[in-house]
């Protein structure tokens, strides 16, 4: 076991005193991270050492991704949806070219998976934590004080437990890890979106999941970087692809820590906005919508033109700093 030690002590000193030479040329860093592997990265290194896996995620993906779990019946008539969901905090992504951070996933991702329910349905959420912290999850929304995701707190290296309710009350909600220093949890990315979905539906739309979120890259407290849906720019570089003449439905959730309120404009066009998603009946017919921490709301638009249209966070900082993005509406043909 000593000898272990010595030798992992070496290689550390070798690797970050001694760069070999294509290294210097090119700039590239090599550290060794705590289970031994060597990482190389041209890059700035954030909080790197927990792990040499690094995650990939595809904010195209995640937009039209919804999780309704696994389903069956009661004996009562009651649906069972059930779902599992493992928090993990040793993985790193590469959240801006260049840019490596360590992130605490829920199922792999950043955002967690999309968990989606009708009301009245039973939602039993099998709960592992893989970390090398305690987590927990938290859900919005109506249940039993015990389900509430505060106090029972689950132990690091496996801790497990169980998380059932009645699905409810219709609208669009966040969850997220509750364990203190709770912003510490949600700046590393343990949070996602639990919708409800009304009993006789909605209608018919082309529905997806934007999570206006940041990132602390220098652990000061305010953000450098801003995205909907993790990766900044990314839908600007990828607009959007909807139709024209089809009613959009856009769940919008604001999980920016360390800023006190968030904004969503879109041009060339106006959306109904339902405040929480709790009503049928839209609250506003806007173009641009202020959100504090954790709030929500549905969008509904559809455009007439076709023709590419910009949606970013009228709080130019924001925008700037990667919270942009575009649609792309064609004529259907």
């Amino acid at each position: 076991m000593l000898f272990v030690l010595v030798v992992t002590a070496v290689l550390t000193t070798f690797y970050f005193a001694y760069p070999n030479s294509s290294n210097a040329n090119t700039g590239e860093k090599t550290f060794l991270s705590h289970n031994g592997a060597v990482i190389k990265t041209t890059g700035e290194v954030l909080d790197p050492v927990y792990s040499a896996q690094t995650l990939e995620f595809d904010p195209d993906k995640y937009l039209r991704e919804f999780n309704y779990g696994r389903v069956s019946k009661l004996a009562d008539g009651t649906t069972l949806r059930e779902f599992t969901i493992i928090a993990e905090d040793d993985k790193m992504m590469e959240i801006s070219p260049g840019v490596f951070y360590n992130v605490w996933t829920f199922n792999g991702t950043v955002p967690g998976p999309t968990i989606r329910a009708t009301e009245g349905d039973l939602v039993r959420i099998h709960f592992i934590n893989n970390g090398a912290r305690s987590h927990t999850m938290h859900f919005h929304g109506e249940h039993p004080g015990e389900m509430d995701g505060v106090f029972e707190i689950v132990g690091a290296g496996g801790g497990q437990f169980t998380y059932e309710w009645i699905a409810g009350p219709v609208g669009v909600h966040p969850y997220h890890c509750h364990v203190m220093p709770l912003e510490e949890h949600i700046i590393h990315g343990l949070y996602g979106v639990y919708i409800v979905d009304p009993k006789d539906g909605r209608p018919q739309a082309d529905e997806m999941v934007m999570v206006l979120n940041g990132f602390d890259t220098d652990f000061d407290t305010e953000n450098n970087f801003y995205a909907a849906n993790t990766i900044p720019f990314y839908y600007q570089h990828h607009p959007i692809q909807i139709s024209t003449n089809q009613l959009i439905r856009v769940y919008v959730v604001n999980m920016v820590e360390f800023d006190p309120i968030n904004n969503l404009h879109l041009h060339g066009n106006l959306y109904q906005y339902y405040p929480t998603g709790t009503d049928i009946v839209p609250s506003t017919f806007t173009d641009m919508i202020t959100l504090s921490q954790t709030e929500r709301g549905i969008m509904e638009f559809s455009y007439s033109y076709p023709g590419k249209y910009l949606f970013h966070a009228h709080k130019v900082e924001f925008s700037e700093k990667g919270w942009t993005g575009l649609f792309l509406a064609t004529d259907k043909e």
